[in-house]
């Protein structure tokens, strides 16, 4: 039996060490011969062995037979990601909401045809990528929140520009609209977009109206997404996505705020519902207040102030005496804790050291 261990471990020894020198294959046949514990000791030692080529390039995200190279992964797929981990603002899936409610009645009234406007979603994106991904051509409208002192961003695509200019000069139904590429729109189309973004941007007011009082001013059009860069590549916002049918035309309006945009309305658009108060009871509220008359305070009338060195406190003893100058009549401050509270002089009653308040200081305070 010693015979067989000895020959054993050999045979794992000679399996590893052919397994270095990248015989591979032939350790692995060695592994299938060496018995049930050769495969379990290869197992076990197998944990920290070099990965190869193929598997870097896997954990890289540039393996190109996993996918075709549509899908990353690894590595790659974490640093390109263009999703950011933001809280969701329920209250602004509210305000869009209305805000397709609003625009489907306005654009019906502009363009006099049936119109149907609806949210396709509402996603967190980094400005950046948002701008790489604008399918061009298009017209990117830059516009301000005055009351917030920032900008959004509102894009119309191509199919959109040519539906609306198409229907506003009388085209007609049932025949798609015209699409030349590979030239700059004409003033007249600048023109026909800038009254549909304006109308838009006045729905949008209307829309946060509820929430927050806010208006949003058109500042300019532009057709370069370099021209239109209204924060940092890098910065997050939120970016709502509306479809605009018109019969058998119609195209897609990007809205896009930064998160810089919405912070000063950001703990309104947290709530769930229009109105609500985080932790705050009122019923609690008017109890405490209430409750509060009747706490018992202690208040100290401070005679005298005297100042005096270390060294003589140090030196007190039992018996050792306090000169105070106050005398009968003399006013003195009444304080709660290090807040003066009233004025008041000193005085006698029967065989007690008595005050009388005369002026109370909590309303200058209050006036303060």
């Amino acid at each position: 039996m010693a015979e067989e261990n000895v020959s054993d471990e050999e045979k794992i020894a000679e399996e590893w060490a052919a397994a270095e020198e990248g015989g591979g294959d032939a350790a692995g046949e060695a592994a299938g011969e060496g018995g049930e514990g050769a495969a379990e000791g290869a197992e076990g030692e197998g944990d920290s062995r070099v990965l190869n080529q193929d598997e870097i390039d896997s954990l890289l995200g540039f393996d190109e037979a996993g996918g075709g190279g549509e899908q990353e992964t690894g590595i790659q797929a974490i640093v390109n990601s263009g999703m950011v981990s933001y809280e969701r603002l329920p209250m602004l899936e509210v305000v869009f909401d209305r805000l397709v409610r609003v625009m489907s009645t306005s654009l019906r009234n502009l363009t006099s045809d049936n119109v149907e406007v609806s949210l396709d979603n509402i996603t967190s994106i980094r400005f950046g990528d948002y701008l790489n991904s604008i399918p061009l051509p298009a017209m990117l409208s830059v516009f301000k929140a005055e009351e917030w002192d920032n900008y959004g961003l509102l894009t119309v695509d191509s199919s959109l520009i040519y539906s609306i200019v198409d229907v506003l000069l009388g085209g007609r139904r049932g025949t798609a609209a015209m699409r030349i590429e590979g030239r700059p729109y004409t003033t007249i189309e600048t023109s026909l977009v800038e009254r549909m973004v304006h109308v838009v941007l006045a729905d949008l007011t209307a829309a946060f109206d509820p929430l927050s009082p806010v208006n949003f001013r058109f500042e300019r059009l532009e057709t370069n997404p370099r021209f239109a860069t209204i924060a940092r590549p890098a910065n997050a916002g939120v970016l709502a996505r509306l479809r605009v049918d018109m019969d058998d035309r119609g195209g897609r309006i990007e809205i896009m705020l930064p998160y810089a945009t919405l912070e000063p309305v950001r703990e309104l658009l947290l709530q769930m519902f229009m109105g609500e108060k985080f932790g705050r009871d009122t019923i609690w509220e008017s109890h405490l207040a209430s409750e509060l008359w009747f706490t018992d305070v202690k208040v100290n009338a401070v005679l005298d102030d005297v100042v005096m060195s270390l060294n003589d406190v140090i030196n007190w003893e039992v018996g050792s005496q306090i000169i105070l100058n106050t005398e009968q009549g003399d006013p003195i401050e009444v304080r709660c804790g290090q807040v003066p509270m009233f004025d008041a002089r000193v005085g006698r009653k029967g065989e007690s050291v008595a005050i009388r308040i005369e002026s109370s200081r909590i309303q200058e305070g209050e006036d303060e």
